[in-house]
């Protein structure tokens, strides 16, 4: 129990109340670090970061296939986005192997990261 909250509504208040608080680069560094299983393997360079994924970027997984998208930090910033990152958050926690998943169809997050990009 941490302030009177417990388990994993501290841990979801806790990330809200981290994004007030951190930059857009050092919560995208806190969400590859815990949601990541990376290493010095083939395809990523000497930090650990996938070498195809453009810098100012990260990657997410999403629909029952784990698609593999690759976003703009930007997108971190904007209210829809975030609302697709609290649903992950809810839904798998930040205690898993295998990269940020997000829990949509991939139509519906085609549709919106498309609308995010023409802004």
């Amino acid at each position: 129990m941490v302030n009177g909250v417990k388990g994993q509504d501290w841990k979801l208040r806790g990330c809200y109340l981290l994004n007030l608080r951190v930059g857009q680069t050092a919560v995208l560094k806190q969400i590859v670090k815990r949601c990541s299983s990376l290493g010095k393997k083939q395809g990523y360079d000497e930090e650990g970061l996938p070498w195809d994924v453009p810098k100012g970027h990260f990657v997410v997984y999403v629909g029952e296939n784990r698609s593999r998208y690759i976003v703009p930090i930007s997108f971190l910033t904007r209210p829809e986005f975030q609302s697709l990152l609290h649903q992950a958050a809810e839904e798998f926690g930040f205690d898993h192997d295998g990269g940020l998943t997000i829990p949509c169809e991939q139509d519906v997050f085609e549709s919106l990261t498309s609308n995010l990009r023409s802004f």
